[in-house]
């Protein structure tokens, strides 16, 4: 560890603070319908839009109405992408001659996107033409990502108001996300990458001939507009297999530094956003302190775990120090342009939100810096999660944590003016269920069949870690991959494909029906007697619910994987 590395960590997260609140105050004032600044441009194609649709956007929706469109909504995105990657071949846009994806595959891609989870079981500029990834992938890249910032917003409202039996409209929250929010600043941070280097072109891919004479297919593409978006949604995956590792796709640490931002941007930003919207700005910063706490603590630990080497080349006599002439530590699966405390920026920012890219191997990691970004996905990716999808995972865990405080002291539980009670905490803990009930059940089906462990690279702890976080991620719709699995196959990608739209759907469905409950109650002020939510001990609170609650449902699994990965090393012992 060096006091430049420290530096880096610091500045990074610096900056996503500073720009959590002139985002999240537009958020606010694009979800409560008031005028911005992108009205003259977009307002005429909002309009256009709700009238093509035949939507009426004064007319609002009761929970379950609003949780009815949002499913048939992505049922159909879920068909239609479907259909393209299974037609492939025969559409345009396909200089390489791409053939069709196989049925499995194209279950498990279409699933994936649709579920802003973007895992990959295949090579992205091997496998998608240029059609499927800009009409197929980037298409859900925008709507599963606006879908989760318009279910988000519907539990704030709920909060918000009082005696209310609607929480807003689906469809003019999703064109709103998607116009207002999504989309322009998409359009920028593409421009950005592209003046630093990167490729965005529709031209066929790049033969060159290397030194040794041989011929090689450079592959390029129309890749700074996917990165962008697929950032900035937290939708993660990559144009190229190898994600923002790849030079074309991360070229420089200014790239590097853009991505990474705007991985966390959004989801920080709308913690903001809430609390103007509830009218109490206090609960706001409340919530992104909670958030920040814990990621700001496992960016510190994975850095510390990986700065400080592999005891086992140590003992070897191999130098791991920081010098000028190299970065130092445990530099294995990591890009020399970017260090280890980029490193662990990225995989604490990709896993802490429900992204997914990487730009460096998280295989290639010491098992107690791995373990932090499989226990951040195992948290419930909310720290600060997904876009919307973060900021309803945080409010349900205020929920229980709340339920747990009244308890302590004997009163009924309250959160900004709004008692809970049993039916909340039950859709809470129902919703909390569905993490460990995935995650665990397919790895222990995945660990007993002996078919599904021919895919793995590595046997014994480092072979159940793999399956594991395989799960992991696609119950929470992360996306990355530990590595070490081959997971395009019929068991792999069907299993995987269940596991994300259980993680995403049967963890919205019991959301929705809180937000209808809360907003049907009434909202009272504020007395002497109230527990206050915006101080540092409702924060310790909430971050101390959180750690222990992910503790009792993973540890023995993770006993089982990156701990004993982690005492073999010391033991000498290799994995």
């Amino acid at each position: 560890m060096t006091p430049n590395g420290w530096l880096q960590i610091a500045v990074f997260f610096l900056l996503v603070l500073a720009t959590a609140k002139p985002l999240g105050a537009l958020m606010a004032r694009v979800f409560a319908g008031e005028r911005t600044w992108l009205d003259p441009a977009l307002g005429p194609v909002e309009r256009g839009l709700y009238r093509a649709a035949g939507v009426d956007p004064a007319r609002e929706q009761g929970w379950l109405g609003y949780t009815m469109a949002m499913l048939a909504f992505n049922a159909l995105g879920f068909a239609s992408l479907y259909a393209i990657l299974r037609l492939q071949h025969l559409l345009p846009w396909n200089p390489q001659g791409l053939p069709a994806l196989s049925p499995h595959l194209a279950f498990n891609t279409a699933v994936s996107f649709t579920t802003n989870t973007n895992w990959q079981s295949y090579g992205g500029e091997t496998t998608m033409s240029y059609f499927s990834q800009m009409v197929g992938l980037t298409f859900h890249n925008f709507v599963s990502a606006a879908t989760g910032i318009a279910l988000a917003i519907a539990l704030v409202r709920a909060f918000a108001r009082s005696s209310a039996q609607t929480v807003g409209n689906f469809w003019v929250d999703l064109t709103r996300a998607t116009l207002y929010v999504l989309l322009p600043l998409s359009l920028v941070v593409a421009l950005v990458l592209v003046a630093l280097g990167m490729p965005q072109t529709l031209g066929a891919y790049v033969d060159a001939v290397t030194v040794e004479g041989a011929k090689q297919s450079i592959a390029v593409g129309p890749v700074a507009s996917q990165v962008a978006i697929k950032q900035l949604g937290t939708n993660g995956g990559g144009f190229f297999n190898v994600n923002s590792a790849h030079p074309f796709e991360n070229p420089t640490i200014w790239t590097n530094l853009v991505q990474s931002w705007a991985i966390l941007a959004l989801a920080a930003a709308l913690a903001w956003t809430f609390g103007q919207m509830v009218g109490d700005r206090r609960q706001g910063w409340a919530v992104l302190a909670v958030m920040g706490v814990i990621l700001v603590g496992a960016t510190g630990v994975a850095y510390w775990a990986e700065a400080g080497g592999n005891p086992i080349l140590a003992a070897q006599g191999v130098d791991q120090a920081a010098i000028a002439l190299q970065s130092g530590g445990n530099m294995e699966g990591k890009e020399v342009r970017f260090g280890v405390a980029q490193s662990a920026i990225w995989a604490a920012a990709t896993t802490g939100a429900s992204n997914g890219s990487v730009n460096s191997m998280h295989n290639s990691y010491m098992p107690l810096g791995g373990l932090v970004p499989l226990v951040l996905i195992q948290l419930g990716e909310i720290v600060p999660g997904g876009v919307g999808s973060g900021l309803y995972g945080m409010l349900v865990m205020i929920v229980i944590a709340v339920f747990v405080a009244g308890l302590m002291v004997g009163r009924t539980p309250e959160y900004l003016g709004k008692k809970i009670e049993a039916r909340e905490v039950k859709m809470a803990m129902l919703a909390v269920l569905i993490l460990p009930f995935c995650i665990l059940g397919f790895t222990a089906i995945a660990a007993a069949l002996p078919g599904p462990q021919e895919g793995l690279a590595n046997a014994g702890a480092r072979g159940f870690t793999e399956m594991l976080y395989a799960f992991s991620s696609a119950t929470g719709n992360n996306g990355s991959a530990y590595a070490g699995l081959t997971a395009n196959t019929p068991f792999w990608n069907t299993t995987l494909g269940i596991a994300m739209l259980l993680g995403r759907f049967a963890y919205i469905v019991p959301v929705m029906a809180i937000a209808g409950s809360m907003a049907g109650k009434v909202r009272v002020p504020t007395s002497s007697g109230t527990f206050p939510t915006h101080g540092p001990l409702f924060i310790g609170l909430v971050v101390g619910v959180i750690l222990i609650l992910g503790g009792l449902q993973f540890f023995p699994a993770l006993a089982l994987g990156p701990v004993v990965e982690h005492f073999q090393m010391l033991a000498g012992r290799t994995f």
